[in-house]
């Protein structure tokens, strides 16, 4: 009779091996062997019982590294950076600040945007170190640090990275007196002071200048050059230029006003 071994899923075994009555130390033996054998079936179907998988649940959130790391502002690579500044970078000013808000709109009313976000482990002097560096390394022209609120020494900070940017246009404008329309045959703006370094400047655009085009457009007045400028920021334009007689072209980068973080589009 062939031996049946029950598993442990229900299902059974057969072990065929035919057993013969001899001397009781071979029958002995025979015992002991089918014995093993029965063990090693029983293993075997352990090995294959079948399990049903988990259920899946949410995969595991992905680990955060706890140094101190920089995320720069979206749109502020260091590319545009290094094309808007107003001028080159310097040994950063490191200073502690009050409140993130408060402070991004008193440095934006100076010309300041924020290029970046960095954030330290703990407070203190390691801290104000990394962020020297960090601007460094970022070409920013200030870095603020922002210590925990309830002044432990052993929570993270907070570090807002600036950099000064310069004046969109760089020039003061007005609105073309009709004499002036005649003469020119067109409307326009005619430029007053021009500021050192800024993209005017850099366009090699005068005092006295009448801008009449922009970008092929005739110019009405100043209103409508004011909102020609404001579509425009951060980008190459021409601007078509009377003076002394010549008409003549005028590449002219513009650069872009700073804004809070939270309002840049």
């Amino acid at each position: 009779m062939p031996a049946r071994i029950a598993c442990a899923n229900g299902a059974a075994a057969r072990y065929y091996r035919p057993m013969h009555i001899g001397s009781s130390s071979k029958v002995v033996h025979r015992i002991r062997f089918v014995a093993l054998g029965a063990a090693l079936i029983a293993a075997g179907c352990a090995q294959v019982r079948y399990t049903p998988p988990a259920p899946e649940g949410r995969p595991s959130a992905p680990e955060v590294s706890a140094g101190p790391h920089y995320t720069p502002v979206a749109g502020q690579d260091a590319a545009t950076i290094a094309q808007l500044r107003a001028a080159p970078a310097k040994e950063p000013e490191v200073s502690s600040g009050t409140s993130i808000g408060a402070d991004e709109r008193l440095l934006n009313a100076r010309g300041f945007a924020r290029v970046g976000n960095g954030y330290f482990p703990k407070a203190g002097l390691d801290a104000r170190a990394w962020a020297t560096h960090q601007a460094e390394h970022v070409g920013a022209d200030k870095a603020v640090i922002y210590a925990p609120a309830d002044g432990a020494a052993d929570a993270p900070v907070q570090v807002a990275f600036y950099v000064r940017y310069r004046l969109p246009f760089g020039a003061t404008f007005r609105t073309l007196t009709a004499d002036e329309k005649r003469a020119l045959g067109s409307g326009g703006v005619e430029l007053g002071e021009i500021v050192g370094g800024t993209p005017a400047s850099e366009a090699n655009l005068q005092s006295g200048d009448f801008i009449v085009k922009f970008n092929g457009q005739p110019i009405a007045d100043r209103p409508a050059f004011e909102v020609m400028l404001r579509e425009h920021l951060g980008q190459r334009v021409t601007l078509t230029v009377a003076r002394g007689g010549d008409t003549l072209d005028r590449l002219v980068r513009l650069g872009v006003v700073a804004k809070p973080q939270g309002e840049q589009k």
